[in-house]
């Protein structure tokens, strides 16, 4: 098998029918081992040490990326299962997009591929802290394990739109969109 990326693009666009996301839930290849490509916290996709230039390489690799419950991100193509490094998150988020107010509001966010998330049931924010130094990791769940993280002037956009959540009981600061609200922190 080859670790090549333009052979693993060439296996997706064969297996893949029409437009819409490949559907790497039905693929289950053994593992054919790690793939020499990293994705680094600020969203950089590597291979062999070398920044990828092509933007729909990187897209491409989007769709076919997946994080098993071993904790572990691999490629996935219909005959190829390949480990690769990740340093944060796989994706970023960025742009976001508010639409109405209060309990009506709906958030938006686009990743560095190019993806729109809209923030709700199918696409919760989770805002964590970083071991060592509990600096906030705000993240939002993409889709098959995968998540898209925040960057810093979307975070700060986020927080100008932090509420009190009346119906908690507590002084619980967060967000509302499409219909559910998402704690942030404590008041």
């Amino acid at each position: 098998m080859s670790q090549d990326p333009k052979r693993l693009e060439e296996q997706v666009k064969s297996a893949s029918q029409g437009a819409g996301l490949p559907p790497i839930e039905k693929w289950n290849p053994e593992l054919s081992g790690d793939i020499d490509i990293r994705v680094a916290r600020d969203g950089g996709w590597y291979h062999q040490g070398e920044l990828i230039q092509r933007e729909a390489i990187v897209r491409l690799f989007s769709t076919i990326l997946r994080r098993e419950e071993d904790g572990e991100y691999y490629l996935v193509t219909p005959v190829e299962k390949w480990r690769i490094k990740v340093e944060d998150t796989p994706l970023l988020a960025h742009s976001l997009e508010v639409a109405g107010t209060g309990k009506d509001q709906v958030l938006a966010v686009t990743t560095n591929v190019g993806e729109r998330l809209l923030l709700g049931p199918d696409h919760p924010l989770e805002v964590g802290a970083y071991e060592g130094d509990g600096t906030p990791r705000p993240v939002v769940h993409v889709r098959r394990g995968l998540e898209a993280r925040l960057v810093t002037a979307a975070y700060y956009e986020l927080a100008d739109l932090l509420v009190e959540n009346p119906t908690s009981g507590k002084d619980l600061l967060g967000i509302w969109s499409s219909g559910e609200f998402f704690p942030v922190g404590n008041g």
